[in-house]
């Protein structure tokens, strides 16, 4: 069996979006993928910062921001923060629009004012992920500060969060060029969310980088995920897996779909493809 590098979103992936703590499957599944000779990457969008308490579960390596920051190990293979430039114009048109800014930096991430009473009235409807994610780590205050204590930290892309999807749309097209507007959700229930992301990285190029960095072939490529910042990454790698839990639109793309990760799907799915 060739050696395959094994990419895992973490929101609704390899965790329960309320979640910080993988299931069991999950964590012997990485453990078995890995002593079977495979590497394992975290592959998020969370900043690095962000992360740190799963790190403890073992792996090879971490794609985080989206793409824009990546390790080996702990070694850092690419760098690669938004400009001076590209971050002021994403910050002013998105405030020109009314909508709530995250900035995410390598070991922290900086919000506006207003953002934690949004997220309590918006993250329990649905089965949005990421607001479930965020309202979590924003209670407990997991390396996510107001944005008065921002100290003009490097920047690596931007989570973005308003009542309205026509919004971000507004926003995305500002900024189109140097950006592409990751949106997570399509409004109907009153609210929308996304990513602000530099338009020449993403998790797909991370793929890529990363199989080149091991000189793995990228059809080697597993990827796993529930939402639309993983389509990149789905699209790119040799196999791709959405998990059950996932958005509608990403299964139609995906080579397969898994159970979710609470009943057992990365195990299952680590199983069917012979990844252990």
């Amino acid at each position: 069996m060739n050696r395959k590098i094994i990419f895992l979103d973490i929101d609704g992936t390899f965790t329960e979006p309320e979640s910080n703590i993988p299931p069991a499957s999950a964590q012997k599944a990485v453990r078995r993928a890995r002593q079977a000779g495979n590497y394992v990457f975290l592959c998020t969008g969370r900043s690095y910062g962000m992360m740190a308490s799963l790190l403890t579960y073992g792996f090879d390596g971490v794609v985080a921001s989206a793409g824009a920051y990546i390790l080996m190990g702990e070694k850092v293979i690419y760098d690669s923060p938004l400009t001076e430039r590209q971050k002021k114009m994403a910050m002013d048109v998105l405030e020109e629009n009314g909508i709530f800014r995250t900035v995410e930096c390598r070991d922290g991430a900086y919000t506006d004012e207003g953002l934690k009473d949004f997220l309590r009235l918006h993250s329990t409807e649905g089965r949005n992920s990421e607001l479930l994610r965020w309202r979590e780590q924003v209670e407990k205050s997991m390396n996510i500060f107001p944005m008065s204590e921002y100290k003009n930290q490097p920047v690596y892309k931007l989570v973005v969060m308003c009542p309205s999807v026509e919004a971000l749309v507004r926003a995305g097209d500002e900024l189109k060029e140097d950006f592409q507007m990751c949106i997570q959700d399509d409004g109907r229930r009153g609210y929308a969310n996304g990513e602000v992301i530099n338009r020449k990285i993403n998790k797909g190029t991370a793929v890529k980088y990363v199989c080149d960095y091991l000189q793995v072939p990228i059809e080697d490529s597993v990827g796993f995920g529930d939402s639309m910042n993983d389509k990149e990454m789905l699209e790119t790698a040799g196999l791709s897996i959405c998990m059950e839990n996932g958005n509608e639109k990403l299964k139609k793309i995906v080579d397969d779909i898994c159970p979710c990760v609470a009943e057992d799907g990365l195990w299952k799915a680590f199983q069917k493809h012979h990844l252990m």
